[in-house]
């Protein structure tokens, strides 16, 4: 493992002396890289970015093949303000010249039942809610890894979901379709680099034969002031990771109108059994 490679991998747990990755190559780096980016330039996308990040997308795995994933793109300017407005007034989605929001999408699926005569009971199980859930996140992640390695930056936007039946009005959504999340493309601004945000280490998140939380105190203890460490150096009043959790869970006020999310789902055409 290269010395690029150990600073990547440094930054990534905020760890400066963590041993080396043994297996490591490009798409590994890149990967270890990912930061979000919440400040683009004005600079247009090449010709032909949306559809090879959609055919990078569309080449993630899906559950059984079904493929209940849609997305909508946008560029114009006055659509990216109202869907900002109701993602919580993120400036970021105004500023991007891309904004694409992901869907969790049975609507196709049910249209063909109908074009078949055919009643699909399956359908309005919380499972089928889970599959397209699942695989818009699956055809997003990959969509974001292409576009970095592109050279451009993303970010994803849960505020989509406060009010995701506002959205599917400004979207025109049909029934049994659902915003799963927004993200942001563009050309990230040099003027406010975005940094790479240290993760919890290993040790909490991997078990091995069984899920054990035995020494998980003491683990996040440590990243707690790992994290702390870096919002200090971004200028960002944040205490640690712990903090955060706790704060951001503590009251439902905090979820933004997302606490409503289940009747909306109904209301949209969501069985949810």
């Amino acid at each position: 493992m290269g010395n690029d490679s150990q600073a990547r991998l440094a930054a990534r747990y905020g760890a400066p002396q963590i041993a080396a990755l043994k297996q490591c190559n490009a798409t590994i780096d890149q990967l270890l890289e990912h930061r979000s980016v919440r400040a683009f330039t004005d600079q247009p996308l090449a010709d032909g970015t949306l559809e090879t990040l959609i055919a990078a997308a569309q080449s993630a795995s899906t559950s059984s093949n079904l493929q209940v994933w849609s997305v909508v793109a946008m560029q114009d300017d006055e659509r990216k303000g109202r869907l900002s407005v109701l993602a919580g007034n993120q400036a970021y989605i105004r500023q991007a010249p891309l904004f694409l929001v992901w869907l969790a999408d049975l609507s196709r699926a049910s249209r063909l039942g109908e074009q078949h005569g055919v009643e699909l009971e399956a359908l309005p199980y919380l499972e089928s809610l889970l599959l397209g859930t699942i695989d818009a996140a699956l055809a997003a992640q990959n969509a974001v890894v292409a576009l970095e390695s592109m050279g451009l930056g993303s970010v994803y936007i849960g505020g989509i979901r406060n009010d995701i039946e506002g959205v599917a009005k400004e979207l025109d959504l049909p029934a049994q379709v659902y915003p799963v999340f927004g993200l942001c493309v563009g050309h990230p601004s040099p003027d406010r680099p975005a940094h790479v945000k240290p993760r919890l280490p290993q040790a909490a998140v991997l078990h091995h034969e069984t899920y054990s939380a035995a020494a998980e105190q003491d683990v996040i203890a440590e990243y707690d002031e790992r994290l702390g460490a870096f919002y200090h150096r971004e200028g960002m009043k944040a205490g640690g990771w712990s903090e955060q959790v706790v704060s951001r869970l503590r009251e439902v006020s905090s979820l933004h109108g997302r606490e409503a999310l289940l009747g909306e789902l109904k209301r949209m055409g969501f069985g949810l059994r």
